[in-house]
């Protein structure tokens, strides 16, 4: 018969090494963007792997919903899903336009204010802090307010 004591270390011995990857998957899902001008999304987490898409889109908003050593499996704005070299990823956040038409940009975070720029769906630039339906959002120089629910990157991923 085992004595209680031995019996508690064997079991914290069994639980110690699942707590790294317990970690690892604490941390997910969170939202980061591209940091490369050009970055390739694999079919699985190695470079022998074929690759699915070529990506050309300083901060795309990207879904990170899994870890794998130095990949990261990926979802875009579109859906399509696939693994990325970690190092190619920034956790600054990115934000990509959606819906039909223009989405305006506005110079505060309110439908009245003053309209500054129109926004094409698939435009990406910086996203900052969220509030009240409005997220501070700059392409480039330009800078100014987007309603939240036009952006995929804001809010929980």
């Amino acid at each position: 018969m085992f004595k209680p004591r031995f019996l508690a270390l064997m079991l914290a011995g069994s639980i110690l090494p699942a707590a790294p990857a317990f970690a690892q998957d604490a941390e997910v899902p969170y939202w980061a963007s591209i940091r490369a001008p050009e970055v390739n999304m694999r079919a699985g987490p190695g470079e022998d792997y074929r690759i699915s898409w070529v990506y050309r889109r300083p901060q795309l908003p990207i879904k990170v919903l899994r870890l794998k050593e130095g990949w990261r499996l990926v979802q875009d704005p579109d859906g399509a899903q696939g693994w990325m070299l970690a190092r190619f990823l920034t956790r600054q956040r990115g934000g990509y336009i959606t819906g039909k038409g223009t989405a305006d940009m506005r110079e505060s975070g309110e439908a009245g204010a003053k309209l500054l720029w129109r926004l094409e769906p698939g435009v990406t630039g910086l996203l900052g802090d969220c509030q009240n339906g409005w997220c501070a959002f700059s392409v480039g120089e330009r800078k100014g307010f987007v309603e939240q629910a036009r952006i995929w990157g804001a809010g929980e991923p």
